[in-house]
């Protein structure tokens, strides 16, 4: 998908103020027993396509609603992704705004997820 310009400026400077991680990390940390929530950010259609493993859905445009009732605990682990890195970036920092702590973003999306053969799940109902 092409990004429009001002999107891909946003992104960019909110990026600063969050931090990323990669599908290795990811799977570093659950091969280490690590648990955290891992959070689709996507749309529910496409979370009804394919989302990793043991994910939550949680959709951009409603998280900031729901988090607290989903996740209470601010100092709890959370990786989020998205379609290719973006909006996961833009949530990162919506929920750091909020007071959670422990907040990353995954670098690539379920894109990058898909090519590292992560596992994942098709038609979970929401």
């Amino acid at each position: 998908m092409q990004h429009n310009p001002g999107f891909l400026k946003l992104v960019e400077q909110v990026r600063k103020r969050v931090k990323e991680c990669t599908v290795a990390d990811a799977q570093a940390r659950l091969a280490q027993g690590m648990q955290f929530h891992f959070i689709d950010v996507r749309e529910d259609h496409e979370f009804l396509i394919d989302h990793a493993a043991g994910a939550s859905h949680l959709g951009k445009g409603i998280i900031e609603r729901d988090i607290e009732t989903a996740i209470p605990d601010k100092n709890a682990p959370i990786i989020l992704y998205c379609g290719g890195g973006y909006r996961s970036v833009l949530v990162a920092d919506t929920l750091q705004l909020m007071g959670y702590k422990n907040v990353l973003s995954l670098i690539g999306g379920i894109k990058a997820l898909r090519d590292a053969g992560f596992s994942l799940e098709k038609d979970k109902p929401i």
